[in-house]
């Protein structure tokens, strides 16, 4: 008995490094989200995020997505983008509303790292609910909802819940939201 447990504290020393990496990863559309990664790199690998990528990519957001950061991006799932009225998915991804699909997906995207904790201390700062800047110009509004989740307001008046939160990447953070957010 003593040379099996000797073998099994010897044999988990050895694999510590696996569990280590897989610790500070997320599954995100079943795989998982790469710390080492960009955004751009990791949301081509969900497959919650499709509608997503293949709006970035028809934005011509990809270099600047990749760029050097950070972002915090709350990213729209399939399901988020499936709630919009119908026709609007194909009606933003036409080349003449290239502008429009633009500020649309930059309006999800914050300059800065804003992770559970970050955006939590903001709202308590703020007096319950912090204002953020994004980078299409416009402003996020953000509320605890609950003792673990954080609603995000857009400025129409719309609310998403944030379903993942703290996807780590290269040159951000990921924030899952299952609301389309929009501009004014």
């Amino acid at each position: 008995m003593r040379k099996l447990t000797a073998a099994i504290i010897i044999a988990s020393a050895f694999s510590t490094a696996p569990f280590a990496m897989a610790e500070n990863t997320v599954m995100v559309g079943g795989q998982s989200m790469l710390p080492t990664k960009d955004i751009v790199d990791n949301a081509v690998n969900s497959a919650d995020h499709t509608t997503l990528v293949t709006a970035v990519k028809a934005a011509g957001l990809v270099d600047t997505l990749k760029g050097k950061g950070p972002f915090t991006v709350f990213a729209p799932t399939n399901a988020a983008f499936g709630k919009l009225p119908a026709g609007t998915v194909d009606t933003l991804l036409k080349p003449e509303n290239k502008a429009t699909l633009t500020k649309v997906l930059t309006y999800h995207v914050v300059p800065g790292k804003y992770d559970f904790s970050s955006l939590q201390q903001e709202i308590k700062k703020q007096n319950g609910k912090a204002t953020l800047a994004t980078a299409a110009g416009g402003k996020l509004t953000f509320a605890m909802n609950g003792m673990h989740n954080i609603q995000v307001m857009d400025e129409k008046g719309a609310a998403a819940n944030i379903s993942t939160y703290d996807v780590m990447q290269s040159n951000g953070v990921i924030n899952v939201v299952d609301t389309v957010l929009m501009p004014q």
